[in-house]
């Protein structure tokens, strides 16, 4: 969606929540009940990102014609030039000429049929709905549940991080020092991982659309998927030629490929 302020990872988080095009955003948006689910269910989007979301929605445009209307330069002005004087038999013999030789088609015409072919070129490359999870009502409320402790989660520093960078870059550990501040709780300390902050068990390990993730090497390893629950990441350490092949596979058995190639 070409919309202000929107990222491709929203796409995902709103094809939960059951928005798939712009219209259903754009009807989610006038009931308040909906935006609240928005705002719980969207890392980063606030009242500000919603009222711009309500100023481009009420254009009434589709998703296509936002797409064209980004892709399309704008007209350059032609400079004005100076006509010439023709005699008064100049018309009148020039109309009774053929258009030429070839009956070729002025240069309006064939810049419209070029931006034709290119707006149908567009529509089929457009946008395709991903596979869905079938999930119960309890794992729809805990993954709804788990986005919003993430958002209000604190992010976990290692001990004296403030004086040594290269403690930003690892793995947080707990602090385990006699004199340690950090491990005494101190008010001026930052916050360490401890029970409450986790989100709900039965959204555990869940892909953000909800699948089961499952890591696959070989074509027999999908096999053992169910698409119903279950999505295919492929291993990193598979080459390009196998990768075409498990995904070609994956489409036969409608099994969902969380990292495509293309």
């Amino acid at each position: 969606m070409k919309l202000h302020m929107f990222k491709e990872e929203y796409i995902e988080k709103l094809d939960a929540i059951g928005i798939k095009s712009p219209k259903e955003l754009a009807d989610a948006l006038k009931d308040d009940e909906r935006v609240k689910e928005i705002h719980e269910h969207l890392k980063g989007v606030g009242p500000k990102t919603i009222d711009h979301w309500k100023e481009d929605l009420e254009v009434g445009e589709s998703l296509a014609e936002l797409e064209e209307a980004s892709k399309e330069p704008k007209p350059k002005k032609a400079k004005a030039t100076p006509k010439k004087m023709e005699p008064e038999e100049g018309p009148a013999k020039e109309a009774g000429k053929p258009a030429g030789k070839t009956g070729a088609k002025p240069k309006g015409e064939k810049e419209e049929e070029k931006e034709e072919e290119k707006v149908e070129i567009e529509e089929e490359e457009g946008y395709q709905v991903k596979l869905k999870p079938k999930l119960s009502k309890e794992t729809l409320a805990a993954l709804r549940t788990r986005a919003a402790v993430d958002a209000r989660r604190p992010e976990f520093l290692r001990q004296e991080w403030h004086r040594r960078p290269r403690l930003q870059r690892v793995r947080w550990r707990k602090p385990v020092g006699d004199q340690s501040k950090m491990r005494q709780h101190y008010g001026y300390r930052r916050n360490i991982v401890s029970i409450g902050y986790g989100g709900p068990k039965d959204a555990r390990y869940l892909h953000p659309s909800g699948f089961k993730e499952v890591r696959v090497w070989n074509l027999k390893d999908l096999e053992r998927i169910n698409p119903e629950t279950e999505a295919a990441r492929v291993a990193h350490s598979v080459g390009m030629k196998k990768r075409l092949e498990i995904e070609e596979k994956a489409d036969e058995l409608k099994i969902r490929v969380l990292n495509r190639s293309g």
